[in-house]
């Protein structure tokens, strides 16, 4: 019996992220569907501080005790953030779920909220408190630097977002099923053009199934040979024509091509 639980010890410890203790189902956020409970445990909800009340306005990742992963666009200096983890509803408070305040915001040097389609949108949040890892509340892993999807790789998105263009906002964490569309194809003329950069990911653009508004900052959830779940992409922007609008797919910022950055903030900060 020892030994079974080093051996499950040793198993957890080599795989410390992209494992969630409550697998997801997935059978196929607009388009989407209800998650299986706390199955993305290092997805995070971003709230700011209105009229005396936290309110959602994005998704972001839990990549090491203290920093979570987000949009660039997400982010104002103005406004006061927290972080909501283990969460599956949004209104209820669940058992096993916190609510961290965010200590420091930083923004990529190279982000132009003028400029979207030059990427660069993404950001670190460090939390004020370093948090306890649970069945609840995991690290999403990161992908090796500088790895690229093939086309039609099978991802996931999860987000609060709209469940359709202009609908209503979810209680409960939705998944979406993406397909990767590769970068010949998604930059090519009849799909997003010179809009899509190398440093994105595009997935999706059939028309059904998409990020929407308040998915922002939140995980594209792409598994690995070894079970591991990594997250490739952060979600930043759709078409204006509509979330799900047919060869438009759901644009990301490519983690991968920002591994080196990523190191350097949560090591110099």
């Amino acid at each position: 019996m020892i030994r079974a639980l080093l051996l499950s010890a040793l198993v957890a410890g080599a795989l410390s992220c992209g494992v969630p203790t409550y697998l997801p189902q997935l059978p196929r956020v607009v388009g989407g569907e209800n998650v299986r409970p706390n199955s993305w445990p290092w997805q995070v909800s971003l709230q700011y501080s209105s009229s005396g009340q936290w309110r959602h306005t994005c998704g972001g990742s839990l990549v090491a005790n203290n920093w979570v992963l987000t949009a660039a666009h997400c982010i104002s200096s103005s406004r006061t953030y927290r972080v909501v983890l283990g969460r599956h509803s949004l209104s209820t408070s669940e058992s096993g779920s916190l609510a961290v305040a965010v200590s420091k915001l930083v923004v990529h040097e190279q982000w132009n909220s003028n400029q979207l389609s030059k990427g660069n949108d993404i950001a670190l949040l460090k939390l004020a408190n370093r948090v306890s890892l649970t069945d609840k509340i995991q690290l999403g892993c990161l992908p090796p630097a500088g790895s690229i999807l093939p086309n039609n790789y099978v991802c996931y998105v999860t987000g609060w977002g709209r469940l359709q263009t202009n609908g209503a906002l979810p209680d409960i964490l939705q998944q979406g099923k993406l397909l990767v569309v590769d970068y010949a194809t998604c930059s090519s003329s009849g799909w997003w053009g010179s809009t899509v950069k190398s440093n994105m990911i595009c997935a999706g653009g059939d028309g059904v199934i998409s990020s929407c508004n308040g998915d922002s900052g939140g995980p594209l959830n792409c598994q690995a040979d070894n079970g591991q779940w990594q997250v490739h992409g952060i979600v930043s922007f759709g078409s204006s024509l509509g979330c799900n609008y047919y060869h438009k797919p759901s644009v990301f910022t490519r983690v991968s091509n920002y591994i080196d950055w990523i190191n350097n903030v949560i090591a110099n900060n």
